[in-house]
């Protein structure tokens, strides 16, 4: 497997800590506010970032999450049109420069979603938490309702537009779960709340271009056995793994360190290679360690379980599986 990071543009810690690990490969975030620059559909402003990344000692193998605003592609609102046209060029300059794989959300309104992030975890560690009721009483946004038929049927759209052009230029479209599954938050319907759901996804498009990115936490939250959900999506579907482990269900959870969670980690690398995957894998969500910057009030993308000493715990965790399991050698 091809054992990979989020590593933010703009050389920091982080970088650091990840040659020091040994991880060369990268995936990334390139939107403007991280950048400062054009989002990827500029191919000028994309090869740039690759270039400083390769002369940092990384491959950029994959982006992930939104490069630019997407909430008119998600409300299914005038422009979004123009914003999938985007999104095509995107994935053209992606195809050009080889980056193989996009991991994206349909998230409406909100991304990744959590009611808390600093809360005290092992030996005083930091970890982030959700608690819907706590959620739920700050009310709707000011989008209002927004139902699941429109949230699919929007979903569906971009789906069907963009697929082709991924499938051209030999970039993978890996759909990721929503963080946290339940069906609402604050009035908007999230749909992606499970494999079942994901799955459904994929099969309303039918194109070898979208697959699934295997979030171990999010299927965890959402009451899923990690090994079955996997063994059901088959090695096929698979694009991308992110691990992490949670205590607790969509409604009531805590991130922990991958050796003290609910999911059985070890079974899991166990059907990852009895599925042969060979798919990239990374760290997901990591708590924030002695040393760690702690973010004390939102999330935000990578602001919070992306601290560099929260990594080097869980990738050589990952290590030690995928070793075992024969998914990787680190001296090659």
């Amino acid at each position: 497997m091809k054992l990979c990071m989020l590593i933010p543009p703009g050389e920091d810690r982080r970088w650091v800590v990840a040659r020091q690990m040994g991880v060369t490969k990268a995936i990334a975030k390139l939107a403007p506010e991280l950048t400062g620059k054009l989002p990827p559909w500029n191919l000028d402003a994309l090869r740039s970032e690759v270039a400083r990344y390769r002369d940092g000692g990384f491959e950029v193998i994959g982006l992930e999450g939104d490069q630019f605003d997407m909430n008119r592609i998600k409300l299914g609102v005038p422009g979004r049109d123009e914003d999938i046209d985007k999104y095509r060029n995107m994935l053209r300059n992606m195809g050009q420069l080889g980056i193989r794989l996009l991991c994206l959300n349909f998230m409406v309104h909100f991304g990744w979603y959590r009611t808390q992030t600093s809360l005290a975890a092992r030996g005083g560690a930091s970890v982030s938490a959700f608690d819907l009721n706590k959620a739920e009483r700050d009310g709707l946004t000011e989008e209002g309702e927004i139902l699941p038929e429109r949230v699919w049927a929007n979903l569906e759209y971009f789906l069907k537009a963009v697929a082709p052009v991924a499938e051209e230029h030999g970039v993978t479209l890996g759909l990721h779960p929503d963080d946290p599954p339940t069906p609402r938050i604050r009035g908007i319907a999230r749909v992606l709340t499970g494999s079942d759901a994901v799955l459904d996804a994929i099969g309303r498009v039918q194109s070898s271009a979208v697959r699934a990115t295997f979030c171990m936490g999010t299927f965890a939250t959402a009451g899923e056995n990690v090994s079955r959900a996997a063994r059901k999506m088959g090695r096929d579907r698979i694009a991308f793994i992110h691990v992490r482990d949670v205590r607790g269900q969509a409604d009531f959870f805590r991130e922990t360190f991958p050796d003290e969670g609910q999911i059985d980690m070890r079974e899991a690398f166990e059907t990852f290679a009895d599925l042969g995957l060979s798919c990239p894998i990374r760290p997901d969500h990591a708590p924030a360690m002695d040393g760690d910057r702690v973010q004390h009030d939102r999330v935000d993308g990578i602001n919070v379980g992306y601290e560099a000493n929260g990594m080097i715990f869980t990738v050589g965790y990952m290590k030690g599986l995928l070793e075992a399991n024969g998914l990787y050698d680190a001296r090659h």
